[in-house]
């Protein structure tokens, strides 16, 4: 809940965050190719609750995840993700193609690709005979 009292929803961002920019475009210009498809999603209340419960939940369970070093690789992949659907429907390359998303995403990506610590909590989950038992599991931790 913001200060007002009112809900955290995307409807506001899908509808006029999601116009993109390009380098000497005008600020009122549509230049994401993708921005008929967020307005519309935004013009549904249903899909518009979901995604606010998805955004919500994802980012903290993502940010809980990577801080205690737990499901880290999964944690990983799921912020790369959401990275890249706040790249596409950002699409701003007003100051060239590498802005926040990207570089978080390619932050999210190395965690992936090089899993968690040796003080993580999936070192400790990694001894539990299930992980032994179900490989799937053991790389998802790192």
């Amino acid at each position: 809940m913001w200060a007002s009292g009112t809900p955290f929803t995307s409807a506001a961002y899908l509808k006029f965050g999601t116009t993109g920019a390009w380098l000497g475009s005008a600020a009122t210009a549509i230049v994401n190719p993708t921005h008929g498809f967020w307005v519309s999603l935004a013009g549904n209340t249903s899909l518009v609750s979901v995604v606010d419960t998805l955004v919500v939940f994802g980012e903290c369970a993502i940010g809980i995840a990577l801080i205690l070093g737990l499901a880290t690789r999964f944690a990983g992949v799921m912020g790369t993700l959401l990275m890249v659907l706040l790249y596409v429907s950002n699409w701003s390359f007003a100051n060239g193609p590498f802005n926040e998303q990207f570089m978080y995403g390619l932050g999210a990506v190395a965690i992936v690709m090089t899993g968690a610590g040796a003080y993580a909590l999936d070192t400790v989950v990694a001894k539990l005979s299930i992980a032994n038992r179900i490989p799937a599991v053991k790389y998802a931790l790192g």
